[in-house]
């Protein structure tokens, strides 16, 4: 004899697989939230391993670049120096520069086309020819300064390129390659 009616088995075993569901699904979300959790924290220790390297870079080229500047710089400032002992004044007096010679070096320098030529452009233009080897050699001083920030700016790049994240290779349902970003092995 049953002492339970069958409509109150059946709200029983409903009321027992509901909860046995909500107690399935509450303890999936709290694994998944502590994996989310666990990866969140490890990507964010590798994002601080990342950020060190890449200071360490950047003191290494800074430290690199100021000396290379001085260098430059001192090798510049001797050149300038010397201007009057290789150009002297018989040699600026032999020589004159017209105008037409300052328009076409300061264009030049601009980086800009000269404009068309004139008679007056033949004239002297009052300068000597010590004022203008200086000033090429001043050009070339800071021509090779920026030759030197470009090489050290191209240094950080490699070093800093290491520390990006490394990527995949998956073939998608298409058969064509691509690559993608996997979040488990990022910057090691």
């Amino acid at each position: 004899m049953n002492l339970i009616p069958w409509p109150y088995r059946w709200l029983a075993l409903v009321l027992f697989s509901v909860a046995l569901i909500g107690f399935g699904w509450i303890k999936g979300a709290g694994h998944v939230q502590a994996q989310w959790d666990a990866a969140v924290q490890q990507q964010t220790l590798q994002a601080v391993a990342v950020r060190e390297r890449q200071a360490q870079a950047t003191v290494k080229v800074v430290t690199q670049y100021v000396d290379r500047i001085r260098v430059v710089r001192e090798k510049g400032d001797t050149i300038i120096k010397e201007v009057p002992v290789y150009v002297s004044v018989q040699a600026g007096a032999a020589c004159t520069i017209n105008r037409g010679f300052v328009r076409l070096h300061d264009a030049a320098a601009a980086g800009e086309l000269p404009k068309s030529a004139r008679d007056a452009d033949a004239a002297p233009a009052g300068i000597a020819l010590s004022a203008v080897a200086g000033t090429v050699a001043a050009n070339y001083q800071t021509c090779f300064e920026t030759a030197e920030q470009l090489r050290v700016l191209q240094a950080w790049v490699k070093q800093t390129h290491l520390t990006r994240p490394r990527l995949h290779r998956f073939h998608r349902l298409g058969g064509d390659e691509g690559e993608v970003f996997c979040h488990l092995c990022a910057y090691q």
